[in-house]
């Protein structure tokens, strides 16, 4: 069998699944996968029935399962693999990687790849510690220069993770409602100072194109949440510098790093003639050879907490696993009903021009709430 199988451009989403693709032999393995790639926004641009219905295989997140779930695009992981394959990897799995991947009482994807927002600074341009609470992100952004992930859907992203960092995780107490007024307000008011402080340069920038921009150039010294990418820990471009990296912050010093859980799983997508072949490979790269050796050898991000935690990786890789592990475990899941990535885009651009005009603080969150409220398709609905 010869699939066709799509992933995200950078090396950390392609290169070690094209290699492991590049090892299968089709007459001793019995299958052949082609792994084509697109931008990360791609996966925005294009709805996820569409590609479903194009390749057998998907690299997604998980705030894209409900509408693949609509769309009765994937076939649930409970129809391929055994009950101890699913508990093995619901055990094994970083943080919430797994269970992020459930939805509407199935899993849709193998978690491949686990990813959050974390602190990352040029410890070379700090003149202390990095900063471990927000109270402290705010003071060093008087005297050095602080930039926050705006880009994209990132402006709605950090305020989630800052929201959950003040206790109040959003609709997650009350799915209906995204996040009360109080902590909406702390959180607006924080972002508005750092983003009245933070270099016009990297305003525009996504994650990647920022950390880029912080091993080039000495004008941003700390982004306290962006997603980490173990690449630029320990880089391999000449004249680059290491970014260093760290759990996000929390509002106090024993609270909870704020985080939102990135990271992506493989889908099986319906249009997928599967064969035991197939399934071998993807239990093979979600086993501990491939996740604590292969992967990471190959520019990729494990998902296993044993890779986070295993030594010669963290050697490898600056510490970037072990530094940021903790803030992993707690990682925010966000809604995954049909609707959602609509609004994380949406309730972005609302941040983004709110910061930019002065929108009154309140008048923001009613129309995120209002907006939040019109993304779910009915009262109730799975997250």
């Amino acid at each position: 069998m010869r699939y066709r199988a799509l992933t995200w451009d950078h090396p950390r989403g392609y290169n070690a699944l094209a290699a492991a693709a590049a090892g299968l032999d089709e007459g001793r393995d019995g299958l052949a996968i082609d792994w084509d790639k697109q931008p990360l926004e791609g996966f925005e641009a294009h709805p996820i029935g569409d590609l479903c219905a194009r390749y057998d295989l998907i690299v997604l997140d998980h705030p894209h399962v409900g509408e693949a779930v609509a769309d009765r695009g994937l076939i649930p992981l409970e129809d391929l693999f055994t009950a101890e394959d699913l508990a093995g990897w619901q055990r094994d799995s970083i943080g919430p990687s797994f269970a992020s991947y459930r939805f509407a009482d199935r899993h849709w994807a193998l978690p491949l790849d686990a990813a959050t927002q974390v602190t990352a600074c040029r410890a070379d341009l700090l003149d202390g510690p990095i900063p471990v609470t927000w109270a402290e992100v705010a003071s060093l952004s008087e005297r050095t220069p602080v930039a926050l992930s705006l880009a994209g859907p990132h402006a709605c992203l950090t305020f989630l993770s800052m929201a959950a960092a003040f206790g109040d995780p959003p609709a997650v107490a009350d799915p209906e409602r995204l996040v009360s007024a109080e902590v909406g307000t702390q959180v607006l008011d924080l972002m508005a100072t750092l983003a009245g402080r933070m270099p016009a340069a990297v305003r525009g920038l996504n994650p990647i194109g920022l950390l880029g921009h912080m091993a080039r150039t000495d004008d941003v010294a700390l982004c306290p949440l962006v997603y980490g990418y173990v690449n630029y820990a320990a880089p391999t471009v000449a004249g680059d510098k290491p970014v260093t990296f760290a759990d996000a912050p929390r509002a106090t010093a024993d609270g909870r790093p704020g985080s939102t859980l990135g990271g992506t799983g493989i889908g099986v997508s319906v249009r997928c003639e599967v064969t035991p072949a197939l399934l071998d490979h993807l239990r093979w790269l979600l086993g501990a050879e491939a996740q604590r050796s292969f992967i990471p050898a190959h520019d990729g991000q494990p998902s296993r907490r044993d890779a986070w935690a295993d030594e010669a990786v963290n050697a490898r890789w600056g510490g970037f696993y072990r530094s940021t592990a903790a803030t992993l475990e707690a990682a925010y899941v966000r809604p995954r009903h049909a609707g959602y990535i609509a609004f994380q885009a949406e309730a972005a651009a609302m941040i983004r021009d709110a910061l930019a005009d002065g929108t009154p603080h309140a008048a923001l969150l009613d129309r995120l709430q209002h907006r939040y409220a019109a993304s779910r398709p009915v009262a109730g609905a799975e997250r």
